[in-house]
């Protein structure tokens, strides 16, 4: 039975075929129980449970191609890539193509330091594809004390149509790991050398070179540059000790198999966002398995995994981060976000509050604590931590904009008005068409029935800068209702009616608007759409009054004035 090339139809389509094809085997076999629980469990991404059932299918059909390929991906996914390296080896040896188990392999392989074998396999034609196939024979070479046939095979993966970057970044990744700092350099300086700092990752690899060479004033520049002057942790030390005169050792790539993770981390790194989850946390969990210290694999394994909501593996990724490392704060702040997608609120509280007190000096975290207390309701308390972000910052900038807006919704929802329209107008002094701090605060200027001109033209700005933002587009419609200008109101209503069409205020603003020009059936069922998608989000007594008696007589036993002499008719 031919299993499918990943390559060919990325791995979702193998996993799922693999699936199709086994079942009837795994019937007539009396493993229904063990084959629908493994995929039951793959279809979630349960890694865990998926490599228990495929494990006991195995047993009963040890041959089963599609089954082997499934446990080992799930081996894979769990980060035990040693237990799926034998299923690999049965694959292979039984004359599988899959491009999964011969990734396994080759992980294997350099693990072992067998980088002979590597470029054996690559002779007889084992195949990766062409960047990995190029660059893990690069590094091969480079194992072996080839630097020459190294350096061919970089050229010969820089020469690839749209893949220059990658080779010519391992190739100097290559040269400064054997103390070629100049060639390094004059790579990253080159034509080319911009599109190599594409990551953070090759930036800081770029800043060490630079600081082998004694040109740390050129590194600081490189930093200011691409981080600019708010900088984490791990970037101010750097940067302090670049301008104390200190040579940075040279720690990106040691050793061949440090560059054979790197590879893998590179292709994980291009393939996030753009292919399965499940395939590039293939390449992720290989470049942790090559290089176990290899801290930004973590973090993007443990992303990977909050993505397919595995946050139990997530949390235990981003555990493996060490307390003394530069990113351990951004391990933090993942993990506290995992706890909070799981439910488990007070602990992602707990960690933020303890990350805030070990890391006081780093805004972001004070932000993100405040944030998820606000997401919380919890506004006091999230005034409080963006007060200590906002104690932090230096000189203004445009940046900071979001911290003094999401004070000011804190402010607002506390019932202290006059801090928060202070931290709304400090915003916009930051980034004067933000639409967002527009929207928020014209849209509070027309509830509260003032400065309803001012409203209207930043609402319109607003409005400019977002066109398809449903909520501002309601907001515009809203303050020309609060003006009297019923007829304008009707088209940016009904607008935002058409963007947010499920939303329960939006359709109650539309009933409003609609009766006021005379369209009374229509407001009649706006309001009780309103109601009928979430009435915990509207005024529900108001709306079902509105419906009894119209909003003529609501409007006047609040007190306002009827909306004939409102519309100056």
């Amino acid at each position: 039975m031919r299993v499918f090339s990943i390559r060919s139809f990325g791995l979702a389509a193998c996993v799922a075929l693999s699936l199709v094809v086994a079942a009837p085997v795994s019937a007539q076999n009396g493993l229904a129980g063990a084959y629908l629980a493994a995929r039951h469990a793959s279809y979630f991404s349960d890694y865990k449970a998926a490599a228990q059932y495929y494990t006991q299918a195995l047993a009963r059909d040890p041959s089963n191609p599609n089954l082997m390929e499934s446990a080992l991906l799930a081996f894979t996914g769990l980060g035990q890539v040693e237990r799926a390296v034998p299923i690999a080896r049965r694959m292979v040896q039984g004359g599988l193509n899959s491009q999964a188990a011969h990734l396994v392999l080759m992980a294997d392989q350099l693990k072992r330091g067998a980088f002979d074998a590597v470029l054996e396999d690559a002779e007889a034609g084992r195949s990766i594809g062409p960047l990995v196939d190029n660059l893990i024979s690069a590094w091969s070479h480079f194992g072996e004390g080839r630097m020459s046939e190294a350096l061919a095979a970089f050229d010969a993966a820089a020469g690839q149509a749209g893949l220059a970057v990658f080779g010519l970044y391992h190739k100097a990744l290559a040269l400064a790991a054997v103390g070629d700092f100049e060639g390094a350099a004059e790579l990253f300086s080159g034509d080319d050398g911009r599109a190599l700092l594409v990551t953070r990752r090759s930036v800081l690899a770029d800043v060490e070179i630079l600081s082998q060479l004694e040109r740390n004033p050129e590194a600081v520049t490189l930093i200011d540059d691409i981080f600019g002057l708010e900088l984490d942790p791990g970037l101010s030390d750097l940067r302090d000790r670049l301008i104390a005169g200190e040579t940075l050792p040279f720690t990106t790539i040691r050793n061949a198999q440090d560059g054979a993770a790197e590879v893998f981390f590179t292709v994980a790194g291009a393939l996030n966002g753009e292919a399965n989850d499940t395939f590039t946390l293939l390449y992720s969990r290989i470049a942790e398995y090559l290089r176990p210290d290899h801290v930004d694999a973590m973090l993007l394994t443990a992303s990977l995994l909050e993505a397919q909501e595995q946050f139990d593996l997530a949390t235990a990724a981003y555990l493996q981060v060490p307390n003394d490392d530069p990113a351990f704060y951004a391990a933090e702040l993942g993990r506290a976000e995992t706890l909070e997608e799981s439910g488990r609120t007070e602990a992602a509280i707990e960690v933020l509050t303890q990350l805030s007190k070990s890391h006081s000096g780093v805004v972001l975290v004070h932000v993100s604590l405040g944030d998820m207390l606000s997401r919380l309701k919890r506004y006091g308390e999230a005034v409080v931590a963006y007060d200590q972000a906002a104690a932090l910052f230096g000189e203004p900038e445009p940046s900071q904009w979001v911290v003094y807006y999401a004070r000011g919704i804190a402010l607002e929802r506390e019932k202290r008005w006059p801090e928060a329209e202070a931290d709304f107008r400090k915003a916009l002094e930051l980034q004067p068409d933000q639409p967002r701090v527009l929207n928020y605060l014209g849209y509070s200027y027309v509830e509260m029935g003032t400065n309803l001109d001012e409203a209207l033209s930043m609402i319109e700005r607003a409005v400019e800068g977002r066109p398809d933002d449903g909520y501002i587009t309601d907001s515009l419609g809203w303050v020309l209702y609060r003006l009297g200008r019923y007829q304008e109101a009707v088209a940016p209503m009904e607008r935002a009616a058409e963007l947010l069409p499920i939303d329960p205020i939006v359709n109650d603003h539309l009933g409003d608007v609609l009766w006021a020009v005379g369209r009374r059936l229509e407001a009649e069922f706006q309001w009780k759409r309103a109601l009928s998608f979430d009435p915990e989000e509207t005024d529900a007594q108001r709306i079902r009054h509105k419906l009894d008696v119209g909003l003529d007589k609501v409007r006047e036993e609040e007190g306002l004035a009827p909306i004939s002499v409102a519309n100056g008719d």
